[in-house]
């Protein structure tokens, strides 16, 4: 499985990005797309999952596996749609801008698993998908609840609208893939 692997110079410049664009939204104006002299940021074939917290509070998570475009197009639509579109939680508003906490998990391409209990609880993140059901759930969701890798497929076959024991099933697919974490300072 491959690992992600930033430059923390690119990390930085992404975490800069997505606030730029979360300032932008919240103000009720569009992103911006500028380009990037960072080749890093224009690669294409990285997903991204964008977190939003005020304090410990989740104000919107929104990402995709299944990217089409550059990485930094990635987390700038990630970021729109966690701000804005996260049926979870209400838009994120302007006034708690200073409160706000921006994570990105920077995820590999999907690879599907033979033996999904042999994957790893904190390394792998996991997406279970049969027929028009999907459920993702990012590395760090297990270690935050404590679980153990069958756990963490029991709940990401719940996430998907799916019974517990579906990762089990033929007819569902599991995939794992790997995500680097970045983290704003609060």
């Amino acid at each position: 499985m491959v690992e992600v692997n930033l430059p923390a110079e690119s990390q930085r410049r992404l975490l800069e990005i997505a606030r730029l664009t979360l300032e932008r939204v919240a103000a009720g104006r569009s992103p911006e797309l500028t380009e990037s002299e960072d080749p890093h940021l224009e690669k294409i074939g990285y997903g991204a999952f964008v977190s939003l917290f005020n304090r410990k509070n989740l104000r919107g998570c929104v990402g995709t596996c299944a990217p089409a475009n550059s990485l930094r197009e990635v987390v700038i639509e990630m970021t729109e749609a966690a701000a804005t579109r996260d049926r979870r939680v209400k838009p994120v508003r302007a006034e708690e801008l200073e409160e706000i906490r921006i994570d990105i998990s920077v995820i590999s391409s999907l690879e599907k698993s033979a033996a999904p209990l042999s994957l790893e609880v904190g390394k792998h993140g996991l997406h279970v998908a049969r027929a028009r059901k999907r459920g993702v759930l990012l590395p760090q969701v297990a270690v935050e609840h404590g679980w153990d890798m069958e756990t963490f497929l029991k709940q990401t076959c719940l996430k998907a609208n799916l019974p517990r024991d579906a990762w089990r099933q033929a007819d569902t697919t599991v995939s794992s893939f790997t995500a680097l974490i970045i983290e704003e300072e609060p």
